[in-house]
């Protein structure tokens, strides 16, 4: 997982424009935005600044002054699900969402531009996996990694791993390399040659509740220190801490039940 961090990162080098198709920013759409960021400070040490309100109330979480994250407000009266949407960049948001729509995806929002910081869509694959996709002007986007409290890495959770990555490989232009395992039903995406993202077949096991759905992981400095948290602000916990290949994982949910996992990096 770690090789799909970008540029940014703990020396303070500024983000360069992301390649398309990295995932490039991480946001929450919640009906308790107040109660939200107070919950994600505690968590992570985020600080917030307004905007841009493309669609309601929005915030951008701070990492000694660098973006790292955004959530915004629902409409009263959206009952949607609340959860953390990838967005992957691109250098034509409206092209973009075309070749969406003619894969066989839907586009839901947009395209519509975010005031000066850059123009967006909201979309979703085939299954109904929800991404964002972000054409950069002002905003960049993510402008730190490799420390407590920022995106890490997302993967999607799909009924199956290969006719997925098909999808996503047709729009935005990825390598892919699947992993060498009888028993396991994953793929890497690459651009140049880098993992960005990760795509995990499931099949029965995906929670019918939720359907296909990416997960974002957010760096920890310490993950059973950082699951006691997120139970002492409210949170939850669907999955206990585990050992893994990139080092330590858990599966929690916040007070408004968006899903996210944390990981501590065995460096």
């Amino acid at each position: 997982m770690t090789e799909a961090r970008g540029s940014a990162g703990p020396d303070g080098a500024p983000q360069a424009r992301y390649a398309p198709g990295a995932p490039c920013w991480v946001s929450l759409m919640v009906h308790g935005l107040t109660a939200t960021q107070e919950f994600y400070a505690e968590l992570f040490g985020w600080e917030f600044q307004p905007g841009p309100q493309p669609l309601g109330p929005y915030v951008r979480a701070l990492l000694d002054g660098r973006e790292v994250a955004g959530i915004g407000q629902l409409p009263q009266d959206r009952h949607l699900p609340i959860a953390w949407t990838p967005y992957l960049a691109s250098d034509h948001v409206d092209a973009t969402a075309e070749t969406v729509r003619l894969c066989g995806g839907t586009i839901g929002v947009g395209p519509l531009d975010a005031g000066d910081a850059g123009r967006m869509a909201i979309g979703s694959d085939p299954s109904g996996a929800v991404f964002g996709i972000w054409q950069a002007a002002a905003h960049l986007g993510t402008d730190l990694t490799g420390v407590h409290g920022t995106p890490a890495w997302n993967e999607l959770a799909t009924y199956e791993a290969a006719g997925a990555a098909k999808f996503y490989e047709t729009v935005f232009g990825y390598g892919r390399e699947a992993e060498a395992s009888a028993d396991t039903d994953y793929v890497t995406l690459h651009i140049a040659g880098r993992a960005v993202a990760g795509i995990r077949g499931v099949g029965a096991a995906l929670p019918r509740d939720r359907g296909p759905h990416w997960m974002t992981y957010f760096e920890v400095a310490d993950a059973d220190e950082a699951l006691a948290r997120v139970v002492g602000l409210g949170g939850h916990v669907l999955h206990p801490v585990r050992d893994g290949a990139h080092g330590r994982v858990a599966g929690v949910a916040d007070p408004e039940g968006a899903r996210f996992s944390l990981i501590q990096d065995p460096r």
